[in-house]
């Protein structure tokens, strides 16, 4: 497992998932707030995952050159930023047009019948 992660579990679910997870729903949060476009929440979560490896790297010996190591947390926090995203511009969705739209469930939303 450390080898295709490029650092033993606990360290990637310590830096990985939970500091770096953290900032990626900040991140998130933050541009769904603005009504930024989704896409700018995977650009940002690259540059997350490259700086988690270097810190599995720089404070827990980890491979810093580890591509699978680097595509997995990416992923990962491309995962959490885009949830994030959603929740929130979903949230701001429906609570700025509560006439035109009615959520259904936390990410999803419809148009209310008749609203147009």
């Amino acid at each position: 497992m450390s080898g295709l992660l490029g650092n033993s579990l606990p360290v990637f679910l310590g830096v990985t998932v939970v500091l770096h997870g953290g900032a990626a729903l900040a991140t998130g949060r933050a541009l769904a707030a603005g009504w930024r476009p989704w896409w700018q929440a995977v650009g940002y979560s690259v540059l997350l995952g490259a700086s988690a490896r270097f810190l599995s790297f720089a404070l827990f010996e980890g491979a810093l050159l580890s591509l699978s190591g680097f595509l997995i947390s990416s992923l990962v926090l491309i995962g959490f930023a885009l949830l994030a995203y959603r929740a929130t511009w979903t949230a701001n969705l429906v609570r700025q047009y509560p006439w035109v739209y009615e959520r259904r469930g936390p990410l999803f939303v419809t148009e209310k019948p008749g609203s147009r």
